[in-house]
């Protein structure tokens, strides 16, 4: 079988030369494109809107394959035109612009007039088993994307396996993950999607000659050129090309309790009793692989309640509910030989096979198993079949585990090729079963799919992924923020990890609470590990149980500002968190910091990785000032400062003239409503005008904006020489029923002159320079509240 290699080689100043022995033989525009015939195949060219660019090529004697694993976009009708001339032939639209130089052979992409990148040497079949495509790129440029590594966020000098891994126990460096993505992603603000399934590498400049290499077995050689005149429109633009994730239920905002595992009914019952009798708030409870057997080997496949350990599962779910709690079960795609599924699974011709038409077993940790062959019909009808039966009992979210697949020999058969062909795309093909099985069977709930593995595209089956097996280390820590920046940048928003640390019995009650203390800002609140040392803060000494507690209330009150991100996620494809270089890409130094990053657009957030840190260097981006989240204090952004911690939080920063919405404390979000609720507006003498809302529907229905089912309240403020103005206005979708609210308005950084110039009360916090005035909000209309100074 070929392997296919596309390469990118870094621009320098020299326009470098494509394949010497292809030459330019004639064109043709066809139907959204230009076709090219050159002597030894033919490029097709086909822009799918202003910023984006799709370039094929398909060797003579060779078929071009239909279709794409990871591109759902279809090519608009852009306006482009055509020139021809002897040197080249210029495709253009008002954005992109496709250049081919006839000889030497050149294909060239420009941006506003500016050179983005260009092949070097284009496709080429360098042996039996090799195909490479080649591009040049500037020398200085920092490359991001690959998937989820650890590395340092800048990924140039290494070459890059595409092939999803688990790596257990990780924690300061790692190489190859649960997710890899043949996506390349330049600091010079445009991406390269390589839309080709099969397993393979990308090389970021491993030989420093500035080459970037992607080999892949077989399959398309086909990319896609992404462009954006900010990062956050290049990143909407990508994920206009492969899909939107649609909005989470609101309870996945909340606490979730995982270990692996609860042993029996009895347990879980426990567990959420204990959560409420410590008054923690929890929203789920998940259960790893005890719910099917006794033992991890030898029970996987199951499929259905161990009878003696969970012999009342209607009673338990149905108690977890009168709680507010979601009960969430674990599933894996092997059915071992040993469990009650094997014989029904074989008869129903659903595993994937030998050679010969047999299926395939092997061997691994867990027992002898089979592999479901999650492409084949007959399979996807009989697994949904399974979640559908436990979805009516009640179940009301499922994580998809060990779905790389973990061990996937390369000599087994799917229904659609080769292990090693479709072994990336495994995991997104699970997650659309269980997404399309609800759109069909549930199509007023909205699905919570917890998955280890999968490829470019799968936000779009409402996939949320975490970072694996991470080490119950400071060095497990360590690496969280950068795979959940570069997960963020290539269109999957909802990377996480296991709060606390997975792997190993080490315990450090420091070290848990600055894991659960950063997860108040990360995208999924999830404490999970082995069993060794308890994940739940519920087991805790008092002192880390209180920190716990506190960092889980917070994330509860901040419910408002963090479903605001959601649905701006499902809206324009933006990540929950984002690098500093998102708004200063000027600035070198910031192209490779994790450590501090946004929380959506008006937080600043450093978490603490080293234990016993007494000052934590916080890097303040420039154009705006920053506010201590806690205590107020203003720093200057555009300077690196080290700020003192402390044991009850991170260090957290506002922008100034933010407006961050916050909910009253409940236990769960089924009692969450903004009847009453604060809004924090950070003054900031320096900011004249700034404006904010928060997002509200019921927090279940699917498409509840595009259904008219939501509500927005606006914020602005308008500051002048000695006053400020502050309106509160709220808007509806017209299918939603709106209600009466209770705003608590809270302004810091208050001036000690500030009065209020109507007929509301206020009060002036002269410790803590917070002015707080309360006023009601109709269903539909608008607040204004004036003050001067």
């Amino acid at each position: 079988m070929k392997k296919l290699t596309l390469s990118i080689i870094l621009l320098s100043s020299i326009a470098w030369a494509q394949n010497p022995n292809r030459s330019f033989q004639s064109y043709k525009k066809v139907q959204n494109g230009v076709e090219v015939k050159t002597n030894d195949g033919t490029y097709y060219i086909q822009p799918y809107s202003e910023k984006i660019v799709e370039t094929s090529f398909v060797p003579n004697g060779q078929q071009a394959k239909d279709g794409s694993h990871a591109v759902i976009m279809k090519p608009q009708s852009v306006s482009s035109k055509i020139k021809d001339s002897k040197k080249e032939l210029v495709i253009e639209t008002k954005g992109l612009k496709t250049v081919i130089n006839k000889a030497p052979f050149q294909v060239k992409y420009y941006y506003k007039d500016k050179l983005v990148t260009s092949e070097k040497l284009g496709y080429q079949q360098v042996n039996d088993s090799t195909e490479t495509i080649q591009f040049n790129l500037t020398k200085d440029e920092a490359l991001y994307g690959a998937g989820a590594r650890v590395l340092g966020m800048n990924r140039r000098g290494n070459r890059l396996e595409l092939y999803n891994r688990a790596h257990y126990g990780y924690e300061t460096e790692s190489k190859l993950m649960n997710f890899t993505m043949p996506i390349a992603i330049s600091s010079n603000q445009y991406m390269i999607h390589f839309d080709n399934a099969p397993i393979g590498f990308l090389d970021f400049d491993s030989k420093k000659t500035n080459e970037l290499t992607y080999e892949t077995i077989s399959g398309n050689k086909k990319y896609q050129v992404v462009v954006g005149d900010l990062w956050a429109d290049m990143v909407s633009n990508y994920t206009n090309l492969t899909g939107k994730q649609e909005m989470l239920p609101r309870w996945a905002m909340g606490n979730i309790a995982s270990r692996m595992g609860y042993h029996d009914q009895a347990e879980v019952k426990f567990v959420v009793d204990k959560f409420r009798r410590d008054s923690i708030p929890l929203d789920g409870v998940i259960l790893d692989l005890y719910w099917f057997g006794k033992t991890v080997q030898g029970t996987m496949g199951n499929l259905d309640w161990d009878k003696d350990n969970f012999n009342r599962p209607d009673e338990m779910i149905a108690h977890n509910k009168k709680q507010g709690v979601k009960t969430i079960l674990i599933t894996e795609p092997f059915i071992l030989t040993t469990s009650s599924k094997w014989n029904e699974a074989v008869q129903k011709d659903i595993l994937a096979k030998t050679k010969d038409g047999k299926p395939f077993t092997y061997d691994f940790y867990f027992g002898n198993t089979g592999l479901i062959d999650i492409f084949k019909p007959e399979a996807k009808t009989w697994f949904w079949n399974i979640y559908k039966k436990f979805i009516n009992q009640g179940i009301d979210g499922w994580w998809g585990d060990l779905g790389e697949p973990e061990v996937h020999p390369k000599a087994l058969q799917h229904v659609n090729g080769s292990a090693d062909e479709v072994h990336n795309i495994y995991g997104s093909e699970w997650a659309k079963l269980v997404y399309d099985g609800y759109k069909k069977d549930f199509p007023e709930q909205r699905p919570f799919i917890l998955m280890r593995s999968a490829y470019s595209g799968a936000q779009r089956y409402g996939m949320i992924p975490w970072s694996g097996d991470v080490n119950r280390t400071w060095g497990g820590l360590h690496g969280q923020t950068e795979i959940s920046l570069q997960m963020g940048m290539q269109g999957i928003p909802y990377m996480h990890s296991d709060l606390g640390g997975f792997a190993g019995n080490y315990e450090d009650d420091e070290l848990y609470t600055r894991w659960l203390q950063y997860g108040v800002f990360q995208p999924i609140y999830r404490p999970h590990a082995q069993e060794d040392v308890p994940s739940e803060p519920i087991f805790k000494n008092l002192a880390t149980k209180k920190l716990a507690k506190q960092a889980i209330e917070l994330r509860y009150q901040l419910i408002p500002y963090n479903y605001t991100l959601v649905y701006e996620n499902s809206i324009s494809g933006q990540p929950l968190m984002r690098p500093l270089f998102f708004e200063d890409n000027s600035n070198k130094e910031l192209l490779n910091v994790a450590s501090t990053y946004f929380w959506g657009k008006n937080f600043l957030v450093s978490p603490i990785v080293e234990k016993g840190l007494k000052t934590q260097q916080v890097h303040f981006p420039k154009g705006s000032n920053w506010f201590d989240f806690y205590t107020d204090e203003k720093v200057v952004g555009g300077q690196v400062k080290g700020i003192k911690t402390v044991e009850n939080s991170i260090p957290t920063f506002v922008r100034g003239g933010s407006f961050i919405p916050m909910a009253k404390l409940v236990q769960t979000t089924e009692d969450y409503n903004l009847d009453e609720f604060e809004v924090h507006y950070f003054f900031d003498e320096t900011v004249k005008q700034s404006s904010d809302y928060l997002y509200n529907d019921d927090g279940k229905t699917p498409n509840a904006f595009e259904k008219g089912l939501f509500e927005k309240i606006n914020f602005t403020s308008k500051v002048e020489k000695s006053s400020v103005k502050i309106e509160i206005a709220t808007e509806k979708g017209k299918n939603y029923q709106g209600s009466k609210k209770k705003v608590k308005l809270v302004i810091h950084n208050a001036p000690s002159n500030l009065k209020l110039n109507q007929g509301l009360n206020g009060t002036y916090d002269a410790i803590k320079k917070q002015f707080i005035v309360e006023v009601a909000l109709e269903a539909v209309g608008k607040s204004q509240i004036n003050f001067s100074f």
